[in-house]
């Protein structure tokens, strides 16, 4: 009898396996979502390449194209909180293969459109669906069902994953975009989300009970719970809960700075920006890229610092240094790659998503049970302002012909953050519901 037959049949006499396999099935499960991540992660890579080749071909402003931008981003927050629910109500596996699968028809949908209002619908209605319920709020569903320790390493390798995708996939698409067409660079992000759809369906499982495992830490069995119905009325009722605490709303307003200053001003903006000044896009490309190299190294670190230090002080840390390098950043852009620029690259690089593993360590602080979908509604805050910088920063290149302004009141807004994250206030870990050590 196999293990995992074994397991089943503990599980139908109602107790626990005998034994565990050598290596933790959390392990794997983790694999399978980072793996996920990355294929789906596809999709963020490219809309910062689309922006020059759509103005040139249809005559989009760059406010308008910034506008479809902003539509993704911010469905790409609101959605999450809902993600979260559904996957407690139809599990996780169901929800992110459909995600997945909405996430291809919207971008191959795209190399049809001849229309604004269609880039509208496909990249910004159903890719900012798809790819909100593939949001980290999945990678924090994944952490709080399979880990009970290692919680801060594990969200900070699999937060990880969306950079690897971005390295993976941003130098093949940014070469496709100049050496071909955009087409085939949407054909390639539809194929790479498709491709996840098995792995996601036959490795995944929604619970440990679901191969009668303990959580990876855990002292005792967890069964796995019934379903929650109503998801809609939960997540809008945790919401509603968390909305009457300071927490949520410095947790929120840090976040929301998060994402302006970077899924919405840097990786929408960086390579435009930095071809205004004479650098080849595929150049700029790169850059992008050996950010992603060296954010998987950060968050991970920051992962590891969120299981031994004050995760307050470290959000204050990480803000305070991403603010300090964009205002540096207009005097660094120039035709051609130098010693300063690549510093800046890989700095930004260390500290881009660094912030998500103490942000979720919070949310479980605060939240409990229901850490998860408040840091659904918490993303939601990031990619609001994401979305708001990812439009104001095309405007403001349409107004002023430049984009140094935008860079300055980014740093000066995570200056603010910095500030922000050490007025939220300390929970005595005696009443922390299922806080890993």
């Amino acid at each position: 009898m196999t293990q995992t037959s074994e397991a089943a049949a503990a599980l139908a006499e109602g107790s626990e396996p005998t034994h565990s396999p050598r290596i933790n099935r959390a392990w794997f499960v983790a694999a399978v979502t980072f793996v996920t991540i990355v294929g789906a992660a596809a999709f963020r890579s490219l809309p910062g390449l689309l922006i020059d080749p759509l103005h040139q071909e249809f005559g989009w402003s760059r406010g308008t194209i910034g506008a479809a931008v902003s539509v993704n981003l911010a469905l790409y927050g609101l959605t999450a909180p809902f993600a979260a629910a559904l996957m407690d109500r139809f599990g996780i596996r169901r929800v992110v293969a459909v995600a997945l699968t909405v996430i291809a028809v919207g971008s191959g949908l795209t190399v049809w459109m001849t229309a604004a209002w269609q880039l509208l619908l496909c990249w910004g209605l159903l890719v900012g669906l798809g790819s909100g319920s593939m949001a980290l709020a999945f990678a924090a569903t994944v952490t709080n069902r399979w880990f009970t320790t290692r919680r801060g390493l594990v969200s900070g390798i699999l937060t990880a994953g969306s950079a690897s995708g971005q390295l993976i996939f941003l130098p093949l698409l940014s070469w496709m975009v100049e050496r071909y067409d955009w087409r085939p660079a949407a054909v390639t992000v539809a194929l790479a989300a498709l491709a996840v759809v098995p792995f996601v369906w036959l490795l995944l499982r929604d619970h440990p009970a679901d191969v009668g495992l303990k959580p990876y830490g855990a002292a005792d069995f967890v069964p796995k719970p019934a379903p929650v119905t109503g998801a809609a009325r939960r997540t809008v009722g945790v919401l509603l809960s968390a909305v009457r605490t300071g927490p949520f709303w410095l947790l929120a307003g840090t976040f929301a700075i998060c994402g302006a200053s970077t899924n919405g001003l840097v990786q929408t903006h960086f390579v435009p920006a930095a071809h205004d000044h004479g650098l080849p896009v595929t150049t700029a490309a790169s850059l992008l890229a050996v950010i992603g190299v060296f954010d998987v190294v950060g968050t991970i670190a920051s992962g590891w610092f969120t299981d031994r230090f004050e995760p307050r002080r470290l959000l204050a840390v990480y803000y305070a240094l991403r603010g300090l390098s964009l205002l540096f950043l207009p005097m660094l852009l120039g035709p051609a790659i130098h010693p300063p620029m690549i510093f800046f690259i890989v700095f930004y690089g260390l500290d881009w998503v660094a912030t998500v593993p103490p942000t979720l360590a919070l949310c479980r602080e605060h939240y409990g049970e229901d850490s998860a979908i408040v840091f659904g509604w918490v993303l939601a805050s990031h990619q609001i302002g994401a979305a708001l910088v990812a439009y104001l920063g095309g405007v403001a290149r349409d107004v002023f012909g430049t984009y140094d302004m935008v860079w300055y009141a980014s740093g000066a807004l995570c200056a603010a953050a910095a500030l922000m994250a050490l007025v939220i206030r300390r929970r005595p870990t005696a009443v922390v519901p299922a806080l890993a050590v």
